[in-house]
């Protein structure tokens, strides 16, 4: 038997215990995570700064850097999500809908878990903590397989996680390490029957390869190519503030903007005031003639590629183009966008009306930063991921999406005829 086929039977025998465990217990395994990883926090940072300094010795780029990096700080955050799905509703058992039927029948749609979950992960180590929390609150355990990148910080924390989860009576295989390399993943994508379902998150490479080549069923988390569009209407002040956030807050995560519109009624007098702001800032921006007209005397701005409104930059770069219309900033982000997150800058209630109708994105957004579509910031806790596709789930992944259902049907005696 394959390391890969044994990990995954020995996760499906820890679910059966999983699924069956109170909330009582599952909470009780999350608390104890969290205080495991504040009691381990140097042992964790030590590890993770091996994977930083051979990350940066390979010359990787300092936005995947800081995406892998962890401190004191991201290590307690890290707990403190696991604190905060504690706290959370437990979704197993949650009733749907139920109802009786003519014939005295009593139906229920309950949520159940999935049973076993595998997910396939880039650089982040944090995803590990999350996975696993939510994982387990939602009754799956779960095989991780993150990078190579990450592999001595992933090592500790899944250490750390499997202890404290079997110190709460749960079996310590309801949280598992795959190992990196590309036979064992190809492998895991191959456990249908053993693996219920995957999830990639991470770079378009990734997941478009787990998606084409796996077996077990994948919902699919995609790329954040992000847009902000400001509407002849904006309140450009408002506007330029929701820009730099969405774009410099931390540009290396799926939720930052990658894209700027202007309506072109606005666009001299937006311009001049956020092309100086992006420079200061840092931004490189990809405009098209009139960006790099209305910047022909600013740093920072360049003549942008076709490519470039379709990339999603996790640095401080930023496509940009003028609009004629609301309808041409639709036709452009339908074109260029990902899916993920698409924001508008306006006054107008009917604009809007029009652009939250029109725009088809996970979360379509008014008057805010695209950087709140995120499990924590929504109220859901630490997430899974965002997904872009619409089949199961779509936007950030919290608790409820990671389970199935099932109908429960209660008679008494009842026979169809």
């Amino acid at each position: 038997m394959s390391e890969i086929i044994e990990l995954a039977r020995r996760a499906r025998v820890a679910s059966y215990a999983l699924a069956e465990a109170s909330r009582a217990t599952k909470d009780a395994a999350l608390h104890a995570m969290a205080a495991a990883l504040r009691d381990n926090t140097d042992a964790i940072v030590e590890a993770n700064a091996v994977d930083v300094a051979a990350a940066r010795e390979a010359g990787t780029p300092e936005s995947t850097v800081d995406r892998l990096a962890l401190n004191p700080a991201r290590v307690d955050g890290m707990a403190a999500g696991l604190e905060q799905l504690a706290g959370l509703a437990d979704p197993v058992g949650e009733v749907v809908r139920g109802y009786t039927l003519p014939n005295g029948l009593e139906l229920r749609q309950v949520r159940v878990p999935f049973g076993v979950v595998g997910i396939i992960y880039e650089a982040r180590p944090n995803v590990t903590a999350d996975a696993g929390g939510i994982c387990l609150k939602s009754g799956n355990a779960v095989l991780l397989r993150g990078s190579s990148s990450a592999a001595a910080s992933n090592k500790a924390i899944i250490a750390v996680l499997r202890d404290a989860a079997e110190s709460a009576g749960l079996p310590a295989d309801v949280v598992q390490g795959v190992p990196t390399d590309r036979a064992a993943v190809k492998e895991l994508m191959q456990a249908r029957g053993l693996v219920d379902v995957l999830i990639p998150r991470g770079g378009a490479g990734l997941i478009q390869t787990v998606v084409s080549e796996s077996s077990v069923p994948v919902i699919e988390t995609g790329v954040g190519n992000c847009h902000v569009y400001i509407d002849a209407d904006a309140d450009l002040g408002l506007g330029l503030e929701i820009l730099l956030n969405s774009k410099t807050q931390r540009p290396s995560v799926c939720n930052a903007a990658e894209s700027l519109l202007v309506h072109a009624d606005v666009a001299e007098a937006f311009l001049a005031r956020a092309l100086p702001a992006l420079a200061e800032a840092g931004v490189t921006v990809h405009g098209d003639a009139a960006v790099v007209a209305a910047g022909k005397d600013q740093a920072g701005v360049v003549a942008a590629t076709e490519e470039d409104y379709g990339t999603e930059y996790n640095s401080l770069d930023l496509s940009a183009a003028v609009v004629g219309s609301l309808e041409d900033a639709v036709q452009h982000i339908r074109r260029y966008s990902s899916g993920h997150t698409d924001a508008i800058i306006t006054r107008s209630q009917a604009a809007a009306r029009r652009f939250t109708t029109a725009v088809d994105s996970a979360a379509v957004v008014v008057n805010a930063s695209t950087r709140f579509t995120d499990g924590g910031e929504f109220g859901f806790g630490a997430e899974i991921g965002i997904s872009t596709q619409k089949l199961h789930a779509r936007g950030p992944m919290g608790l409820p999406e990671m389970t199935s259902t099932k109908y429960v049907v209660t008679g008494e005696g009842q026979i169809r005829t």
